[in-house]
């Protein structure tokens, strides 16, 4: 049997996926999908000391990335963005005067809210579209020379029935493992 590495890795943070309802869902839904693959951050560094050089060799070794966590406060939850910190380095990741080393690779945004779609609007509850909240992300994968990629946002999670979130479960899945890119957002 010869191993095939996978195409699109998912990097997950969820501050306790045994409580998680929806992300917990997410990522059960990849198991076993070809050509995925999914590092929980917390199950692996449970000391929050990240091992630099396995998370890199981990997002060079595919061509997409996606991260994939509830948002909090506007944001990932801290931990990713340590990773973010600590792995994203310049002279590796960016600054070295040529490509960096995820230069031509795909980022994407899979997270979950507990307001509504309406409520992330300039004239909603939140006071911002959602697409603004990703900016910061959205404008990494520039500064890293790779292709942003429309992200998988679930609204409203706290009101989704065990069938819708098992729908979108299957929804996520399919769209990670399609065997086409799909169009970058502009």
């Amino acid at each position: 049997m010869t191993y095939e590495k996978p195409k699109t890795l998912v990097l997950l943070d969820h501050p306790d996926i045994s409580q998680s309802r929806v992300n917990r869902a997410l990522a059960a839904a990849l198991k076993g999908a070809p050509d995925l693959a999914v590092r929980d951050l917390r199950r692996l560094y449970p000391d929050g000391r990240i091992d630099v050089a396995a998370e890199r060799a981990s997002v060079e070794a595919v061509e997409n990335i996606v991260l994939q966590y509830p948002t909090h406060w506007y944001a990932p939850p801290a931990f990713l963005k340590t990773w973010l910190d600590e792995v994203l380095v310049r002279g590796w990741a960016y600054g070295t005067g040529g490509p960096g080393a995820l230069a031509g690779k795909t980022l994407r945004v899979a997270t979950s809210t507990g307001g509504n779609a309406e409520a992330y609007s300039p004239n909603g509850f939140h006071g911002w579209d959602y697409s603004d909240i990703l900016i910061p992300l959205q404008a990494t994968a520039r500064r890293l020379g790779m292709q942003w990629l429309s992200p998988f946002v679930l609204h409203g999670v706290r009101d989704l029935t065990d069938e819708q979130l098992l729908g979108l479960a299957q929804d996520y899945r399919s769209m990670l493992g399609s065997a086409s890119v799909p169009e970058p957002v502009s």
